[in-house]
Parts: C-alpha cells; sequence; structure tokens
C-alpha cells in the first residue's frame, strides 16, 4: 500500500544546496507529521537569533495510517497556518520562504493534493523531502548547535523517526523508520505486540547504522517533552530543555514515572500542551527500546533540529567554524553594551591571570568578557540576578548547563561581591567548588578592569600575576596614575583577596 501512495503521491525532492546568504533574515517553514512552524531567524548567524517563531500543532498525520490520507481537520488546519505564515513573510519582507514538508505529506495518498493546493492558495512551494534527506537536515541543525558533536542523531516526529551519524562537522550514515507516535497508535496487539514491533524495526536500525555511539542527541517535541518531565521527576534546577543530559538510568526512571502518573496531572505540573502529551506515552517506549538497542553512554537534548540545519544549509564554509558562543556574545555587545568592543580589550588585559586555563575555560572567559557590560540598563539593585538570569536562559549554542551557570555567575560577579542570599544559589549546585571559586575570581576581575579606564585598560597598566610568590601585580601607567582612586583600589584588593594573593599597585 505504501509503494502505490507513493506512486501517486508529491514527488520526493532531493533537497539541493540553498545559496549561501549574508547576514539578512531567512525565513523557514517546516510542514512535519504533527506540527507547522514558521521560524525567521535573524540573519544566517552562527548562533541561530530568533526574528520571530510560531508553531501550530495542525496534526497532518493522525489516522493516516488507517485511512491513507491526511486528517481532514488538520489539513484545514494547516492551510490556516500556511496562509497566515504567507502573510506574515510578506510583512516582514522575506521572500521566499524555505518550505519544506516531510512524512505525512510524501506518504498520503492526497499529499500531492495538498502540495498543489498550498501554491495555490498560498504561493509558498512545499518541498517533500524523503526521509534520509530529512534525517541530514536534523543532523545539521544539530550540528550547528554543537560543532564538535559526535554521535548519533535521532529526530522523532509524528509519523517517522530518523537517525544519522554526526562527527567530525560531517552527517554520516542515515536512515528512516516508521516509528512515529501517530503510526505505533495503530499497531494491533497491545503492550506485547506494541512492544515487539518496535523493537523489530529499531534492531533494523540498528544493523544498518551500528550501535557504537557513545551519545545520542535528542531530536523532535516528543523527545523534549519527555526530558522536561525528567526534570520535573529529579527536581532539576534549571528548565533550559537545550544541552540537557540524560542517563540511560534515568531515561528508564522517567518512563516508568510517567506510566505510573495521570498525563493530565504531568502537563499541568510542566506546561505541555495536550495534542503533545498525548504522544508521550508511546514515545517513551520508543526512547527505552532505543536506549535498549543502542546502549548510549548519554543523551542529550537538542533543541535545534531540520529548521535549523536549513540555517546551517545557507551558511558559508567560513562561518560554521566560528565559535557559536563567541558570535552570540560579540552580537549581544554590539547591541547591548555602552561600548562596544571594549570586551576585547577587557579579556587582553585580563589575561595574564588566566593564562593557564584550559581551552574549554578560556572561552567562557572570553564570552563572560564580551557580555561584562551588555545589562547596564537593569536597575543597579537587580543588575547582577538580570545578567545571571538572562545568560542562564539565553538562546545560546555550544554551551552547556554547568557552562551556562559558570558565565551567569561570574557575570553576577562583575555586579556584585557577594552572592549570598541570591535567589539563583540553587543553580550554583551545578558547579564544583573549584569552579565557583573560578567564577567568582572572573567577576570580580571583571569589576575591577570595567572602571580601571573607559577605553582601554591596558593603556592604564599591565598585570603579572605570580602565584608561586602570591602576588598580583599592577603596574600603573602615567594615565593609570591619574585614573587610580580609592574605588580602583577596593576593587583591586577584592581580586586579589578571591586569588589568595598580595596586591601589589606599582606606580
Amino acid at each position: 500500500m505504501n509503494r502505490e501512495r507513493r506512486l501517486t503521491g508529491p514527488m520526493v525532492e532531493p533537497f539541493g544546496k540553498l545559496p549561501k546568504r549574508a547576514l539578512s533574515r531567512v525565513g523557514v517553514v517546516d510542514v512535519g507529521s504533527n506540527s507547522i512552524r514558521l521560524v525567521v531567524f535573524d540573519g544566517a548567524a552562527r548562533s541561530p537569533a530568533y526574528f520571530y517563531n510560531e508553531k501550530v500543532m495542525a496534526g497532518l498525520g493522525q489516522d493516516m495510517v488507517s485511512t491513507g490520507r491526511l486528517n481532514p481537520a488538520g489539513v484545514e488546519r494547516g492551510f490556516a497556518a500556511l496562509r497566515r505564515f504567507a502573510a506574515l513573510a510578506k510583512g516582514m519582507d522575506i521572500e521566499p520562504l524555505t518550505c519544506v514538508a516531510t512524512a505525512a505529506i510524501r506518504e498520503a495518498e492526497d499529499g500531492l493534493e495538498f502540495q498543489k493546493r498550498v501554491a495555490k492558495e498560498t504561493g509558498l512551494r512545499l518541498i517533500v523531502i524523503d526521509g534520509e534527506e530529512e534525517a541530514r537536515l536534523s543532523a545539521q541543525g544539530v550540528l550547528l548547535g554543537w560543532p564538535e558533536a559526535k554521535g548519533l542523531v535521532c529526530d522523532i516526529g509524528g509519523s517517522s523517526m530518523e537517525l544519522a551519524e554526526v562527527s567530525g562537522g560531517k552527517v554520516g550514515r542515515r536512515t528512516t523508520s516508521q516509528l512515529g507516535p501517530f503510526r505505533l497508535q495503530q499497531v494491533e496487539g497491545g503492550k506485547t505486540g506494541l512492544q515487539k514491533h518496535i523493537r523489530k524495526i529499531m534492531e533494523g536500525l540498528a544493523d544498518h547504522i551500528g550501535t557504537d555511539h557513545e551519545r545520542i542527541y535528542l531530536v523532535g517535541g516528543s523527545w523534549r517533552a519527555i526530558a522536561r518531565l525528567d526534570m520535573e521527576r529529579t527536581g532539576y534546577p534549571m528548565t533550559v530543555l537545550h544541552e540537557y543530559r540524560m542517563t540511560p538510568e534515568s531515561v528508564a526512571k522517567t518512563v516508568d514515572w510517567i506510566a505510573e502518573h495521570d498525563p493530565n496531572q504531568l502537563r499541568g505540573r510542566v506546561g505541555i500542551s495536550s495534542s503533545r502529551m498525548e504522544l508521550v506515552p508511546l514515545a517513551s517506549r520508543v526512547l527505552s527500546e532505543l536506549v535498549a538497542t543502542f546502549k548510549p553512554e548519554e543523551l542529550a537534548v537538542s533543541s535545534y533540529g531540520i529548521r535549523e540545519g536549513l540555517l546551517y544549509e545557507q551558511m558559508s564554509d567560513q562561518l560554521r567554524k566560528r565559535d557559536p558562543l563567541i558570535e552570540v556574545a560579540r552580537f549581544t555587545e554590539r547591541q547591548m553594551a555602552r561600548i562596544p568592543g571594549f570586551g576585547k580589550k577587557l579579556y587582553h588585559f585580563l589575561l595574564p591571570i588566566f593564562a593557564d586555563a584550559p581551552p574549554e575555560q578560556e572561552r567562557l572567559i572570553r564570552a563572560a568578557c564580551l557580555l561584562h557590560d551588555t545589562t547596564w540598563r537593569a536597575h543597579p539593585d537587580y543588575r547582577a540576578e538580570a545578567c545571571f538570569d538572562n545568560v542562564t536562559r539565553a538562546n545560546m549554542a555550544a554551551i552547556s548547563h554547568q557552562e551556562r551557570v559558570f558565565l551567569g555567575l561570574a557575570l553576577l560577579h562583575r555586579y556584585k561581591n557577594s552572592r549570598s542570599k541570591s535567589l539563583m544559589a540553587p543553580l550554583f549546585d551545578l558547579l564544583s567548588k573549584e569552579e565557583i571559586r573560578t567564577a567568582e575570581i572572573l567577576g570580580k576581575a571583571m569589576r575591577f578592569g570595567a572602571m580601571f579606564a573607559i577605553d582601554d585598560p591596558s593603556d592604564a597598566g599591565e598585570l603579572t600575576f605570580l602565584p608561586a610568590k602570591g602576588r598580583l601585580e599592577l603596574k600603573l601607567t602615567a594615565t593609570g596614575r591619574q585614573l587610580s582612586g580609592e574605588v580602583v583600589e577596593a576593587r583591586f584588593k577584592s581580586l586579589c583577596s578571591s586569588l589568595d594573593v598580595e596586591p601589589i599597585m606599582k606606580t
């Protein structure tokens, strides 16, 4: 039957290469089996900035397994959404939109009819892609968020589930399956029959793509919903889903926990939509079998998928090689700092203190310096908490939850010596004592350096760190001698106290 539907359905196209774009707004429409979404990125920047983001849970693929056709109610909701998206794009002067359609449209008997009607009524051209192309684009989305990603990308939609290898900035083998929750709703044989069905397909996927993957990157709304429930079960202090990590043991406990609770009660606790929550129990079964089959050491949640993969498609190779964290920090500084460009100078001035920092910490220090003055408009009484909150919740790529907290804590100390009684204290537990100490040192270093000179602190003085002798020396220039005063000396002493060294100021 599937073969017959394919012959009468829409033409499945290779996506091809989109033109590389400059930093202009990029609009993408993703027509999936469950949801239809419009995302407008504010330029093809290395770290995605979401200018506009709207989703409609149309449910095009619901009941398609039994009827062979798109869900009628979903079709009308879908058309209403696409007409609106076309009008929005026109109003934002974003034309043409890049529009892709996946499993439901490519496999439904009336998929071609839907595709033609969309073109006629909205002017949008739907590019219907096959499962392997869907896997490639989703994997590219993961690479946008994790340039160093290595493992297996697993993207679950309403009607299908795709797998793709990523390593060395490249997408390797990829495959697709019919393990979407809409399809699984039609499997007969009760729980036992469903488990056998899922296991058989999963074993075939493993034969095709191998099981030697230490990490699985989870893409898709159902996976994110399960991860949010895992956070709720464990009392995790942060609710940012991107880069959230789960162990196989935690997944097993959460799947059991979901099965033991009323879905409506769980939905109310974490704010998951009813249409999404309806698919979670079936998605949980797929996730359990995924873990059992591939035996990863860790599972990481990605908020980036096919839409971000389409943005990645339009980036130059040079742009792809940039660090997403540093890029978003630079962009934020340009938009929000009092003196754009000062962050780089501050970083070089403070570098002697952090000369031995490992690369993974050095990039955080660089990012902190770029961000050190981006919340200056906040009320002074709340500035420290505001900058912590901003960076821990910001849309940033290539940064773990622990790194978010480290960055936030450093910025908190940029504005405030003490973190005592901070409302953000529960998040500090994600860091080790040494990481907390380093973040405090960095914050107090920025607190001193940011007010030492208006233009460039290196013009006012030079730091020499002598940890073996227990000294931090500041050699003042003629300009520095004029700028030195009680506040400068107090902040320099506070920095030295956090380093547990003697302050030496040379004139």
